[in-house]
């Protein structure tokens, strides 16, 4: 319920400016039926940016501005690519950025190219520093590590002090990675030993499980009893490098929800992952980008200092979620159907877990 309403009321405070609004947009350079905006995604390895925060940011923008174009592209990792498919956009003609950065910093030059045409940018989902952008949308990143040190030690009891942990952190480049890193070591300091902790470069999971398997041999005779990952790929290789080491399960963290994961917190292998409502977040980012079209500047909730400037900032709430709770939040929401996750396999356990 917390959840919903801090949804409800971010839409409601980006959408105020316009109620009762009932002009059309004045010019295509104003925002009318023919504007663009640019929706630049970072990479493919998490499902989530091709499966929600595309297609939902698409629909909610058309159903505010149905002559609106969205130019989307996606860098697939590539922080040079990025900064080209930027370029390629406001040549074509965007009027605002929506950027997912794949590097926070080296995004700085596309913020400065888009400021020299009098294009604004949106931050989106990750944060760009050290140079001002309009607007930041995402979650409330530290919490996310907080929710995953949270539920670890829940799942690991007695044993926290028993053994130690691996400590799997997503891709260096990323601020979120280090807000995610920060909340978790806030809530494991001084409670787990860490048995060996990897950045993971470009948040490849084949990256993962290639560290996980060449440092496993070098820590036989000590007990691993948990796993700190920053996502669900990089949860998924340890798992996998885990099993093919012969290890016994143990608990695992994660992130994004992703079905594969949900599917694997239903079986065990995985303990949680945590739920960030990309639907919500896409949303207000078309909502804020049609404003913007409009020559709104709507006030934001907060701010946050990016190393430049204090931006204004929407941060949506995340939700853990484990075997317990998948049925009460990411099947309740929509953002995962029973019939796609309890396909095959999976059936059983899903009726085990009290979703129909």
């Amino acid at each position: 319920m917390r959840k919903a309403l801090a949804v409800l009321s971010t839409l409601a405070l980006l959408t105020a400016g316009l109620a009762g609004c009932t002009e059309t947009l004045r010019s295509p350079d104003s925002g009318g039926p023919s504007a663009r905006v640019a929706l630049l995604l970072p990479e493919r390895k998490a499902s989530r940016y091709e499966a929600g925060d595309q297609p939902y940011f698409a629909q909610k923008l058309s159903e505010l501005c149905p002559g609106c174009t969205v130019d989307y592209r996606n860098a697939e990792q590539g922080a040079d690519t990025q900064l080209q498919q930027a370029k390629d956009a406001l040549d074509q003609g965007a009027k605002v950025l929506v950027l997912a950065p794949v590097d926070s910093v080296a995004a700085g030059r596309i913020v400065t190219e888009a400021k020299n045409r009098g294009v604004p940018v949106i931050s989106y989902d990750r944060l760009v520093l050290k140079t001002q952008v309009d607007y930041y949308i995402s979650f409330d990143n530290a919490k996310v590590g907080a929710l995953q040190a949270a539920a670890l030690l829940t799942a690991l009891g007695p044993k926290a002090t028993q053994g130690e942990i691996l400590w799997i952190n997503g891709s260096p480049t990323d601020n979120n990675a280090t807000l995610f890193k920060q909340g978790a070591y806030a809530g494991l300091d001084g409670k787990v030993r860490i048995a060996a902790e990897s950045d993971t470069a470009e948040w490849n999971p084949d990256n993962a499980k290639a560290w996980t398997a060449s440092i496993l041999p070098t820590l036989r005779g000590r007990t691993i009893v948990g796993v700190y990952a920053a996502n669900d790929g990089t949860a998924g290789a340890a798992i996998a490098a885990m099993k093919a080491a012969g290890l016994p399960q143990v608990p695992v963290t994660g992130q994004d929800a992703e079905t594969a994961a949900l599917q694997r917190i239903l079986v065990g292998d995985q303990y949680m992952t945590v739920y960030k409502a990309i639907r919500a977040e896409a949303e207000a980012a078309a909502t804020l980008a049609n404003d913007l079209l409009r020559g709104n500047h709507p006030p934001a909730s907060t701010t946050v200092d990016n190393g430049a400037a204090q931006i204004p900032s929407i941060l949506l709430d995340p939700v853990t979620v484990t075997r317990d709770t998948i049925a009460t939040t990411v099947v309740k929401d929509g953002f995962v159907t029973a019939s796609a996750l309890c396909a095959g396999a999976y059936a059983e356990a899903c009726r085990t877990a009290g979703i129909a």
